[in-house]
């Protein structure tokens, strides 16, 4: 029997290197449990059009079920010789029922079932990764809870800034996660139409009912236009920028890893299991999730991008370009959900030298800005402030001293408005209090902000 879904007007069959290059089944056969489920709707589409029977369809639906059945169990596989998930399946159907499984095929095309199986596929699997995400988010959060009285070295330019408490800073790389997290609902939401029923492209004679498909498939409605509903990939697009965005975002925690676990901070340290060691130096430690993590960011990217410029030059309707935007995606989702677990567990992990970071606070003049702020409270110009604490600055580094040694004739000799009072709000306590806006630094604002994440993060995950 010949599997190909499209040979009739053809003499012969397709030259080896065309097969070779054509076929994809190898990699879309995933969407196998998705194409058996569009096609049950179908069937059931196909029986009130009247193109079959009561019998028809109870026997095709039967089929359907018991050939779900055998590739779950790998009793049915692909062959050589199917050229794609949609051939195979038709070969299986076909060799349980004979003629019967051939009137699946009346009213769609691989055009609309390839849209429809990919926007399920995708629609499920978005779910899945989200949630693994909001794992890597709470765990974050966790250890932010536990720090939520632990100064740090805020960094600007990987350098001494001003204090902040270790909980923000983490609590910083949580919060891009759940927009990623919502990014991957938003998407959802537009990938919520059925194209099930626009056929290659212009939609069906037969009277089929694409509305009644997409509600049994759980889509909010069927597409507005047929052309649009095979050739559109605008949603394996959005996915793919968040994959990629959050894999950014993954490789700037991985970032941060790696710099607080280096013997120069040593701000962290890692769990055994979650680093490895090197083939030659036996004192190694190395934080290779953080680092893989980096690393893989820009597969994700390259991934976005190679299909973006796939998409870019296509005239309506389907053209076969398409067939190169599942292995970005497939690929994208394998590795997010290899890279998650990884991060989640190191996070989760990680121990956190409180002695260290306390220590480093203040250090590089960090408490500067407090200085400024302080005279401008006493009615000095911000930029007298600053060049004022700027001298200060430049005197003590010259003398090896911090910025409450000098003495007041050495204050006054400085600048006028550098009183004896600065001394007042030479503290890393002080400075991280004092950071009492919405959205600051202040232990009350960090607290209020970790129980509005942990409320935010509940609520994407009912929909995850």
């Amino acid at each position: 029997m010949t599997t190909s879904l499209w040979g009739g007007r053809f003499t012969g069959g397709p030259a080896d290197a065309l097969a070779a290059l054509s076929v994809s089944v190898h990699f879309d056969w995933r969407l196998a449990p998705h194409d058996l489920r569009a096609s049950r709707a179908h069937a059931r589409v196909l029986h009130r059009a009247g193109l079959l029977t009561d019998d028809e369809l109870g026997r095709m639906l039967g089929g359907l079920d018991d050939l779900e059945a055998a590739c779950a169990a790998g009793e049915f596989v692909p062959t050589a010789a199917d050229e794609d998930v949609h051939t195979a399946l038709e070969r299986g159907l076909l060799e349980l029922l004979g003629p019967l499984g051939g009137k699946l095929r009346a009213g769609r095309s691989r055009n609309d079932q390839i849209s429809t199986d990919l926007r399920l596929f995708l629609r499920e699997e978005s779910r899945g990764l989200a949630a693994a995400v909001l794992d890597l988010a709470g765990a974050l959060a966790d250890q932010a809870e536990q720090h939520l009285d632990t100064p740090a070295p805020g960094m600007t330019h990987l350098q001494h800034a001003q204090p902040v408490l270790f909980g923000h800073w983490l609590l910083a790389r949580a919060q891009p996660l759940l927009r990623d997290v919502s990014r991957l609902r938003d998407a959802d939401a537009r990938a919520d139409l059925s194209p099930l029923g626009s056929g290659a492209l212009a939609g069906s004679s037969l009277p089929l009912d694409p509305e009644a498909t997409a509600r049994e498939l759980g889509f909010a409605g069927s597409v507005a236009n047929s052309l649009d509903g095979v050739s559109d990939r605008d949603f394996v697009a959005e996915f793919l920028f968040a994959g990629a965005l959050l894999g950014v975002h993954l490789s700037q925690l991985g970032e941060d890893v790696v710099v607080w676990n280096s013997r120069e901070f040593g701000w962290v340290e890692l769990s055994d299991a979650y680093t490895t060691g090197s083939s030659l130096m036996p004192q190694k430690k190395n934080p290779d999730v953080a680092e893989l993590a980096r690393g893989k960011a820009g597969r994700l990217i390259g991934h976005l991008t190679g299909v973006l410029a796939m998409l870019k030059g296509l005239p309506l309707s389907y053209d076969r370009d398409l067939q190169e935007d599942k292995e970005p995606v497939f690929d994208a989702l394998d590795t997010l959900l290899t890279v998650l677990p990884a991060m989640t567990g190191m996070i989760a992990t990680m121990s956190v030298r409180r002695e260290v970071l306390a220590a480093a606070a203040p250090q590089g003049f960090a408490l500067a800005t407090d200085v400024a702020e302080l005279l401008v409270r006493r009615g000095v110009a911000f930029r007298e402030a600053h060049e004022a604490v700027g001298a200060l600055v430049a005197h003590c580094s010259s003398a090896g001293c911090e910025l409450g040694d000098p003495t007041d004739a050495e204050l006054a000799v400085l600048s006028p408005h550098l009183t004896p009072e600065i001394r007042t709000v030479l503290t890393v306590e002080g400075a991280i209090a004092a950071r009492d806006t919405p959205g600051g630094t202040a232990r009350p604002r960090v607290a209020a902000q970790l129980e509005a994440f942990r409320t935010a993060a509940a609520e994407l995950r009912a929909w995850a």
